[in-house]
Protein backbone atom coordinates (compact mmCIF):
# COMPACT_ATOMS: atom_id res chain seq x y z
CA UNK A 1 0.00 0.00 0.00
CA UNK A 2 1.55 3.21 -1.02
CA UNK A 3 2.00 6.24 1.78
CA UNK A 4 -0.40 8.46 -0.16
CA UNK A 5 -2.94 5.45 0.24
CA UNK A 6 -2.62 4.76 3.51
CA UNK A 7 -2.78 8.35 4.56
CA UNK A 8 -6.44 8.59 2.67
CA UNK A 9 -7.60 5.43 4.52
CA UNK A 10 -6.50 6.83 8.10
CA UNK A 11 -7.82 9.59 7.17
CA UNK A 12 -11.03 8.62 6.03
CA UNK A 13 -11.19 6.33 9.34
CA UNK A 14 -10.53 9.63 11.45
CA UNK A 15 -13.41 11.96 10.11
CA UNK A 16 -16.11 8.46 9.48
CA UNK A 17 -19.02 8.58 11.49
CA UNK A 18 -19.45 7.29 14.69
CA UNK A 19 -21.29 3.76 14.06
CA UNK A 20 -18.76 3.39 11.06
CA UNK A 21 -15.76 3.81 13.43
CA UNK A 22 -17.29 1.50 16.16
CA UNK A 23 -18.14 -1.24 13.36
CA UNK A 24 -14.11 -1.66 13.52
CA UNK A 25 -13.69 -1.98 16.76
CA UNK A 26 -12.84 -5.28 18.54
CA UNK A 27 -15.33 -7.12 20.53
CA UNK A 28 -15.56 -6.48 24.39
CA UNK A 29 -14.38 -9.58 25.73
CA UNK A 30 -15.54 -10.06 30.20
CA UNK A 31 -14.44 -12.35 32.57
CA UNK A 32 -17.11 -14.03 34.79
CA UNK A 33 -16.14 -15.53 37.62
CA UNK A 34 -17.51 -18.02 40.59
CA UNK A 35 -16.73 -20.24 43.14
CA UNK A 36 -19.87 -22.65 42.35
CA UNK A 37 -19.61 -25.79 40.33
CA UNK A 38 -19.30 -25.78 36.21
CA UNK A 39 -22.16 -27.05 34.00
CA UNK A 40 -24.63 -25.34 31.42
CA UNK A 41 -27.24 -23.14 30.22
CA UNK A 42 -29.37 -25.91 30.87
CA UNK A 43 -28.17 -28.05 33.72
CA UNK A 44 -26.31 -27.36 37.09
CA UNK A 45 -26.16 -25.32 39.32
CA UNK A 46 -28.66 -22.22 39.03
CA UNK A 47 -25.84 -19.74 39.60
CA UNK A 48 -23.44 -21.34 37.10
CA UNK A 49 -26.68 -21.23 34.87
CA UNK A 50 -27.24 -17.27 35.24
CA UNK A 51 -24.55 -16.94 34.58
CA UNK A 52 -24.23 -18.62 31.15
CA UNK A 53 -27.44 -17.56 30.25
CA UNK A 54 -26.75 -13.52 30.88
CA UNK A 55 -23.77 -13.78 28.50
CA UNK A 56 -25.56 -15.60 25.95
CA UNK A 57 -28.23 -13.11 25.78
CA UNK A 58 -26.20 -9.52 26.01
CA UNK A 59 -23.97 -11.51 23.40
CA UNK A 60 -27.11 -11.67 21.32
CA UNK A 61 -28.28 -7.91 22.15
CA UNK A 62 -25.09 -6.62 21.55
CA UNK A 63 -24.77 -8.83 18.21
CA UNK A 64 -21.35 -9.74 19.55
CA UNK A 65 -20.05 -6.64 20.89
CA UNK A 66 -19.42 -7.67 24.29
CA UNK A 67 -18.30 -11.10 24.40
CA UNK A 68 -18.14 -13.12 28.36
CA UNK A 69 -15.64 -15.98 29.30
CA UNK A 70 -16.71 -18.20 32.39
CA UNK A 71 -14.70 -19.36 35.13
CA UNK A 72 -16.43 -21.64 37.53
CA UNK A 73 -14.89 -23.36 40.82
CA UNK A 74 -12.69 -20.25 41.62
CA UNK A 75 -10.28 -21.12 38.80
CA UNK A 76 -9.85 -17.18 37.77
CA UNK A 77 -10.25 -16.07 41.29
CA UNK A 78 -10.19 -17.02 44.68
CA UNK A 79 -13.31 -17.02 46.49
CA UNK A 80 -12.38 -14.70 48.96
CA UNK A 81 -10.66 -12.85 46.43
CA UNK A 82 -13.30 -12.09 44.39
CA UNK A 83 -15.25 -8.74 45.58
CA UNK A 84 -11.62 -6.63 46.15
CA UNK A 85 -10.56 -7.54 42.71
CA UNK A 86 -13.45 -5.85 41.55
CA UNK A 87 -13.44 -3.12 43.48
CA UNK A 88 -9.77 -2.62 42.07
CA UNK A 89 -10.94 -3.14 38.32
CA UNK A 90 -8.84 -5.91 38.51
CA UNK A 91 -11.96 -8.41 37.66
CA UNK A 92 -14.24 -7.96 34.98
CA UNK A 93 -17.60 -10.01 36.27
CA UNK A 94 -18.05 -11.89 39.42
CA UNK A 95 -21.46 -13.92 40.81
CA UNK A 96 -20.19 -13.59 44.42
CA UNK A 97 -21.80 -13.26 48.26
CA UNK A 98 -20.91 -10.20 49.53
CA UNK A 99 -20.54 -11.20 52.85
CA UNK A 100 -16.64 -12.51 51.51
CA UNK A 101 -15.93 -8.98 51.66
CA UNK A 102 -16.93 -7.98 55.29
CA UNK A 103 -13.70 -7.85 56.52
CA UNK A 104 -12.62 -5.39 54.22
CA UNK A 105 -15.94 -3.66 53.32
CA UNK A 106 -18.06 -4.18 56.69
CA UNK A 107 -21.32 -2.59 54.70
CA UNK A 108 -21.83 -5.29 52.61
CA UNK A 109 -22.58 -7.89 55.40
CA UNK A 110 -26.40 -6.44 55.85
CA UNK A 111 -26.66 -8.70 53.08
CA UNK A 112 -26.29 -11.75 55.29
CA UNK A 113 -27.48 -10.15 58.28
CA UNK A 114 -29.35 -12.67 60.38
CA UNK A 115 -32.70 -12.48 60.82
CA UNK A 116 -33.44 -9.22 58.75
CA UNK A 117 -34.50 -10.66 55.39
CA UNK A 118 -36.78 -13.76 56.29
CA UNK A 119 -38.55 -13.94 52.61
CA UNK A 120 -37.66 -13.94 48.99
CA UNK A 121 -40.74 -11.16 48.95
CA UNK A 122 -39.21 -9.03 51.27
CA UNK A 123 -35.28 -9.38 50.20
CA UNK A 124 -36.46 -8.90 46.56
CA UNK A 125 -38.50 -5.77 47.40
CA UNK A 126 -35.04 -4.30 48.54
CA UNK A 127 -33.94 -3.21 44.62
CA UNK A 128 -36.31 -0.64 44.90
CA UNK A 129 -36.89 0.37 48.14
CA UNK A 130 -34.74 3.15 49.68
CA UNK A 131 -32.45 0.87 51.23
CA UNK A 132 -31.38 -1.07 47.86
CA UNK A 133 -30.79 2.30 46.09
CA UNK A 134 -28.68 3.40 49.05
CA UNK A 135 -26.82 0.01 49.36
CA UNK A 136 -26.21 0.34 45.41
CA UNK A 137 -24.87 3.85 45.60
CA UNK A 138 -22.81 2.81 48.12
CA UNK A 139 -21.77 0.04 46.05
CA UNK A 140 -20.70 1.78 43.06
CA UNK A 141 -18.50 4.66 45.26
CA UNK A 142 -16.69 1.05 46.35
CA UNK A 143 -16.35 0.33 42.48
CA UNK A 144 -18.80 -2.05 42.15
CA UNK A 145 -22.40 -1.93 40.07
CA UNK A 146 -25.07 -4.68 40.67
CA UNK A 147 -26.41 -6.24 37.96
CA UNK A 148 -28.65 -9.03 38.67
CA UNK A 149 -30.18 -8.96 42.46
CA UNK A 150 -30.32 -12.65 43.74
CA UNK A 151 -31.29 -13.68 46.89
CA UNK A 152 -30.70 -17.43 48.48
CA UNK A 153 -32.48 -18.95 51.88
CA UNK A 154 -30.28 -21.43 53.47
CA UNK A 155 -30.33 -24.35 55.87
CA UNK A 156 -28.20 -25.74 58.52
CA UNK A 157 -26.30 -29.36 57.32
CA UNK A 158 -25.54 -31.14 60.59
CA UNK A 159 -23.46 -34.43 61.41
CA UNK A 160 -25.54 -35.34 64.18
CA UNK A 161 -28.72 -33.72 65.41
CA UNK A 162 -30.63 -30.94 63.86
CA UNK A 163 -29.74 -27.80 64.52
CA UNK A 164 -33.68 -26.01 64.96
CA UNK A 165 -33.85 -23.49 68.11
CA UNK A 166 -30.68 -21.59 69.52
CA UNK A 167 -29.41 -23.99 72.20
CA UNK A 168 -29.24 -26.63 69.44
CA UNK A 169 -26.06 -24.81 68.76
CA UNK A 170 -24.27 -25.10 72.28
CA UNK A 171 -20.83 -26.70 72.30
CA UNK A 172 -20.53 -26.75 68.43
CA UNK A 173 -18.60 -25.90 65.84
CA UNK A 174 -20.77 -24.09 63.33
CA UNK A 175 -20.07 -22.44 60.16
CA UNK A 176 -21.93 -19.00 59.91
CA UNK A 177 -20.95 -17.30 56.61
CA UNK A 178 -20.67 -13.76 58.44
CA UNK A 179 -18.99 -11.91 60.98
CA UNK A 180 -22.66 -11.63 62.24
CA UNK A 181 -23.96 -14.88 61.51
CA UNK A 182 -21.18 -15.56 63.67
CA UNK A 183 -22.10 -13.41 66.36
CA UNK A 184 -25.68 -15.18 67.16
CA UNK A 185 -23.49 -18.46 66.73
CA UNK A 186 -21.54 -17.62 69.82
CA UNK A 187 -23.69 -15.99 71.88
CA UNK A 188 -26.21 -19.36 71.22
CA UNK A 189 -23.00 -21.14 72.81
CA UNK A 190 -21.42 -22.46 69.49
CA UNK A 191 -17.69 -21.66 68.35
CA UNK A 192 -17.22 -20.52 64.50
CA UNK A 193 -15.36 -21.29 61.69
CA UNK A 194 -14.98 -18.94 58.95
CA UNK A 195 -14.80 -20.31 55.00
CA UNK A 196 -15.94 -19.84 51.61
CA UNK A 197 -19.08 -22.55 50.69
CA UNK A 198 -16.75 -24.81 48.62
CA UNK A 199 -14.67 -25.62 51.73
CA UNK A 200 -17.33 -26.95 53.74
CA UNK A 201 -17.83 -30.40 52.53
CA UNK A 202 -13.82 -31.00 53.24
CA UNK A 203 -14.37 -29.39 56.62
CA UNK A 204 -17.76 -31.31 58.08
CA UNK A 205 -15.35 -34.57 56.01
CA UNK A 206 -12.73 -34.16 58.43
CA UNK A 207 -14.82 -33.77 61.54
CA UNK A 208 -13.68 -29.87 61.67
CA UNK A 209 -17.15 -28.95 61.91
CA UNK A 210 -19.64 -29.91 63.33
CA UNK A 211 -22.58 -28.36 61.31
CA UNK A 212 -22.71 -25.38 58.59
CA UNK A 213 -24.93 -22.58 57.51
CA UNK A 214 -25.33 -22.24 53.79
CA UNK A 215 -27.33 -21.81 50.70
CA UNK A 216 -30.01 -24.77 49.91
CA UNK A 217 -28.20 -24.29 46.06
CA UNK A 218 -24.76 -24.96 47.77
CA UNK A 219 -26.01 -27.31 50.19
CA UNK A 220 -27.39 -29.36 46.85
CA UNK A 221 -24.33 -28.77 44.50
CA UNK A 222 -21.75 -29.72 46.82
CA UNK A 223 -23.47 -32.95 48.02
CA UNK A 224 -23.55 -32.12 51.56
CA UNK A 225 -25.99 -34.85 52.45
CA UNK A 226 -22.76 -37.12 51.80
CA UNK A 227 -21.05 -35.61 54.62
CA UNK A 228 -23.77 -34.97 57.19
CA UNK A 229 -26.26 -36.38 58.91
CA UNK A 230 -29.43 -33.73 59.47
CA UNK A 231 -30.53 -30.51 57.54
CA UNK A 232 -33.12 -27.59 58.82
CA UNK A 233 -34.66 -26.45 55.53
CA UNK A 234 -35.15 -23.12 54.68
CA UNK A 235 -38.82 -24.06 53.23
CA UNK A 236 -41.66 -22.70 55.78
CA UNK A 237 -38.70 -19.39 56.21
CA UNK A 238 -35.82 -18.34 57.76
CA UNK A 239 -32.99 -16.54 59.56
CA UNK A 240 -30.53 -17.03 56.85
CA UNK A 241 -31.09 -14.99 53.49
CA UNK A 242 -27.98 -14.08 51.74
CA UNK A 243 -27.62 -11.07 49.13
CA UNK A 244 -25.57 -13.01 46.16
CA UNK A 245 -25.83 -10.60 43.11
CA UNK A 246 -24.26 -11.02 39.96
CA UNK A 247 -21.90 -7.93 39.97
CA UNK A 248 -19.47 -6.42 37.33
CA UNK A 249 -16.46 -4.01 38.32
CA UNK A 250 -17.32 -0.52 37.62
CA UNK A 251 -14.61 0.18 35.79
CA UNK A 252 -15.26 -2.69 33.11
CA UNK A 253 -18.85 -0.98 33.50
CA UNK A 254 -17.84 2.66 32.33
CA UNK A 255 -15.62 1.28 29.55
CA UNK A 256 -18.69 -0.11 27.85
CA UNK A 257 -21.29 2.57 25.32
CA UNK A 258 -24.08 3.58 26.96
CA UNK A 259 -26.25 1.28 24.81
CA UNK A 260 -24.38 -1.65 26.37
CA UNK A 261 -24.36 -0.46 29.32
CA UNK A 262 -28.21 -0.52 28.93
CA UNK A 263 -28.35 -4.18 27.72
CA UNK A 264 -26.34 -5.58 30.47
CA UNK A 265 -28.82 -3.96 33.11
CA UNK A 266 -31.69 -4.90 31.36
CA UNK A 267 -30.69 -8.43 30.28
CA UNK A 268 -29.42 -8.28 34.61
CA UNK A 269 -32.98 -7.19 35.81
CA UNK A 270 -34.83 -10.16 33.36
CA UNK A 271 -32.27 -12.88 35.41
CA UNK A 272 -33.62 -11.93 38.94
CA UNK A 273 -37.20 -14.07 37.95
CA UNK A 274 -35.04 -17.20 36.83
CA UNK A 275 -33.11 -16.66 40.41
CA UNK A 276 -36.12 -16.13 42.63
CA UNK A 277 -37.65 -19.57 40.97
CA UNK A 278 -34.28 -21.72 41.39
CA UNK A 279 -33.62 -20.68 44.98
CA UNK A 280 -37.27 -21.51 45.74
CA UNK A 281 -36.69 -24.78 44.17
CA UNK A 282 -33.53 -25.32 45.66
CA UNK A 283 -35.33 -24.60 48.85
CA UNK A 284 -37.96 -28.08 48.49
CA UNK A 285 -35.48 -30.12 46.48
CA UNK A 286 -32.65 -30.15 49.49
CA UNK A 287 -35.33 -31.25 51.66
CA UNK A 288 -35.60 -34.68 49.51
CA UNK A 289 -32.24 -34.88 48.80
CA UNK A 290 -31.54 -35.50 52.88
CA UNK A 291 -34.41 -37.49 52.62
CA UNK A 292 -33.22 -39.92 49.81
CA UNK A 293 -30.07 -39.95 51.77
CA UNK A 294 -31.67 -41.71 54.39
CA UNK A 295 -31.37 -38.16 56.41
CA UNK A 296 -33.34 -36.11 59.04
CA UNK A 297 -34.76 -33.09 57.32
CA UNK A 298 -37.03 -30.38 59.86
CA UNK A 299 -38.09 -27.03 59.11
CA UNK A 300 -37.88 -24.09 61.11
CA UNK A 301 -40.86 -23.00 63.01
CA UNK A 302 -42.52 -19.79 63.51
CA UNK A 303 -41.44 -19.84 67.22
CA UNK A 304 -37.98 -20.99 66.30
CA UNK A 305 -37.74 -18.22 63.76
CA UNK A 306 -38.47 -15.75 66.38
CA UNK A 307 -36.00 -16.95 68.81
CA UNK A 308 -32.85 -16.08 65.96
CA UNK A 309 -34.08 -12.94 64.94
CA UNK A 310 -34.18 -12.03 68.73
CA UNK A 311 -30.80 -12.92 69.50
CA UNK A 312 -29.92 -11.27 66.26
CA UNK A 313 -31.69 -7.87 67.02
CA UNK A 314 -30.00 -8.18 70.29
CA UNK A 315 -26.15 -8.80 68.79
CA UNK A 316 -25.84 -8.58 65.21
CA UNK A 317 -27.79 -5.42 64.84
CA UNK A 318 -26.46 -3.69 67.12
CA UNK A 319 -22.97 -4.61 66.36
CA UNK A 320 -23.55 -4.05 62.76
CA UNK A 321 -25.01 -0.31 63.01
CA UNK A 322 -21.75 0.30 65.78
CA UNK A 323 -19.85 0.20 62.43
CA UNK A 324 -19.83 3.12 60.59
CA UNK A 325 -22.08 5.83 59.27
CA UNK A 326 -22.87 3.92 56.56
CA UNK A 327 -23.83 0.61 58.08
CA UNK A 328 -26.54 2.10 60.62
CA UNK A 329 -28.06 4.36 57.78
CA UNK A 330 -28.02 0.93 56.18
CA UNK A 331 -29.96 -0.77 58.94
CA UNK A 332 -31.89 2.05 59.68
CA UNK A 333 -33.42 1.82 55.74
CA UNK A 334 -33.48 -2.15 55.96
CA UNK A 335 -35.43 -2.43 59.23
CA UNK A 336 -38.11 -0.43 57.42
CA UNK A 337 -38.74 -3.86 55.36
CA UNK A 338 -38.80 -6.03 58.21
CA UNK A 339 -42.21 -7.97 58.95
Amino acid sequence: MSVMTRRTLLGAIATSPLWLQTAWAQPTNLKISHQFPGGSVAEGDFRDRLCRMFAAETERRTKGKVKFSIYPRGTLVKSDAQIPALARGKLDMSLVPLSYAGAELPEVNIGLMPGLVTSYEQGYAWKHAEIGKEFSRMLADKGIVILSWIWQAGGMASRDKPIVDPEDAAGLKVRGGSHEMDLILREAGASVASMPSNEIRGALERGQLDAAMTSSSSLISFRLDEVSKSVTTARGGAYWFMLEPLLISKAAFDRLGADQQAILMAVGAEMEGFARKSAMMDDASVAMLFQGAGGRTVDLTDTSLRKWQELARNTAWKDYADRNANCAKLLALAEKTVA
